[in-house]
């Protein structure tokens, strides 16, 4: 298989891998070992959080804040965007909220990742609040005026579905968790009869590229290195550390010489700005045309 025809099959397996969460069926594999919710009469609900501190509902969630979206995109994929009560800044900006929960986009906003708004949020007199690893700081303000946070942090596959079962196991229905697993389960299988018969000179190296910036990248340990991986391409970035965004030159760039460049969908700029960028020109990528926009 040529590698400009593997590295479109890349693109439409990463797709389909981002938006396995899109639909789910049947009942999964147990997952209670993760989060459980107690019974023997008491009504709690009792998770560990993606912190490792232990959060303790009286009740169902029935009013849930976000303000991160990969959060907010599991509450799409589990069903549960009837519980949201307030989610991140610039919602409008994303097409996954117009195409498949249009509700979504008349919620009050509690700011960003970057700018949350502490107050919005604890106006929205929210059951719980999720949010990122990256505010463990601002959990604790939350907690202190009796709001209960649970923080996620679903960068791999396991992290991932371990969040969708702690966020399904809060909101009271667990059962939704182990259906989604189990549909990601199926579809990565079904990846897996595209790909197993590559061999590793076969696999096309994959960039990438960030929401703002194409000299942005994703590495390895974020659960984009984990999508390139199960989609039979390796990533480019595989060399880069750190755990999120990493910077890279022009020089790096056409030193990773990757085959595909992958562009996410609300990008700020097109495939076209990449194929005419003149410093670019010798990537194997933009000299065979396999820049693709998800």
């Amino acid at each position: 298989m040529k590698k400009r025809s593997l590295g479109l099959l890349l693109v439409m397996v990463l797709a389909a891998s981002l938006m396995a969460g899109c639909g789910s069926k049947g009942t999964g594999k147990d997952t209670s070992n993760d989060a459980k919710q107690e019974e023997q009469g008491n009504t709690n609900i009792t998770v560990t959080d993606q912190a490792g501190n232990t959060v303790t509902l009286e009740k169902p969630a029935e009013r849930v804040v976000t303000c991160f979206f990969g959060t907010t995109y599991a509450m799409i994929a589990l069903g549960l965007e009837d519980k949201a009560a307030g989610i991140e800044a610039k919602a409008d900006t994303r097409p996954i909220y117009s195409l498949a929960a249009p509700s979504m986009l008349e919620l009050p906003n509690v700011g960003s990742m970057k700018e949350f708004n502490v107050e919005a949020a604890i106006a929205l007199e929210p059951d719980i609040v999720l949010l990122p690893k990256k505010l463990q700081d601002t959990a604790e303000t939350l907690k202190e005026v009796g709001v209960p946070v649970a923080i996620c942090y679903p960068e791999t596959q396991e992290l991932l579905e371990e969040m969708l079962v702690m966020i399904a196991t809060l909101c009271g229905e667990p059962e939704k968790a182990d259906a989604l697993i189990e549909y990601y389960d199926d579809t990565y299988a079904e990846i897996g009869k595209l790909t197993k018969d590559l061999k590793e000179e076969e696999k096309p190296a994959v960039y990438m590229g960030a929401n703002s910036s194409y000299l942005k990248t994703a590495t390895e340990t974020m659960y984009q290195g984990a999508l390139i991986r199960n989609a039979g391409g390796i990533n480019a970035a595989a060399g880069i550390g750190g755990d999120y965004w990493a910077e890279v030159s022009y020089e790096q760039l056409l030193q990773m010489n990757p085959d595909v460049i992958v562009i996410p969908c609300e990008a700020q700029y097109t495939a076209e700005d990449v194929m005419s960028d003149t410093q670019l020109a010798e990537v194997k990528a933009v000299k065979n045309g396999a820049v693709y926009k998800m």
